[in-house]
């Protein structure tokens, strides 16, 4: 499949994380790295897999494509959002200035994707468990509900050119 000339690979590096779109397979062990620190107590992590079954349909694989120009900088304004709003954390009196997010990453496939491979990697650092996990699923629902990222399901026994495109959604 030739990939539209807005649906290429980007990288934006922010203070509070990285943001990328790629082609590439995910290396989740690559990702949970990049948002180490000695200050995180927890790391958490959110990787979403092509499924093999949606709706009653055998899945064989999908094919992603964005509008990648936006959809990076939407992706870091999420991160931004994230960091924003787990600004401190409950372990720390409110005059603290300990902040309970260290480092964000959001890792997402272009292209196609088969059964069984990663097409999303979230991983959040934190001194603290309860806002990684906060954190995490908050920039997953942003992510699904906002970014310009697009996905054509291709299911067993239908005709490729039937397959439609379906925006990002929460569902």
């Amino acid at each position: 499949m030739d990939n539209p000339s807005a649906s290429t690979d980007a990288m934006l590096q922010i203070s509070e994380g990285v943001c990328v779109l790629t082609h590439d397979a995910l290396c989740v062990n690559d990702i949970v790295q990049s948002v180490g620190d000695d200050r995180a107590g927890a790391t958490a992590v959110f990787i979403g897999t092509t499924r093999n079954y949606f709706k009653g349909q055998v899945v064989t694989r999908l094919d992603y494509q964005a509008y990648s120009k936006l959809a990076i900088k939407t992706m870091a304004d999420i991160i931004r959002a994230a960091h924003a709003n787990h600004s401190r954390s409950s372990h720390h009196p409110e005059q603290s200035h300990v902040t309970s997010l260290i480092r964000s990453a959001v890792y997402h496939r272009l292209g196609t994707v088969p059964v069984g491979e990663p097409s999303i990697v979230i991983a959040v650092s934190s001194p603290h468990r309860k806002e990684a996990f906060a954190a995490c699923e908050f920039i997953l629902e942003e992510v699904k509900q906002k970014v310009q990222i697009w996905k054509r399901e291709f299911y067993e026994g239908e005709r490729e050119e039937d397959a439609e495109w379906k925006a990002n959604s929460t569902v």
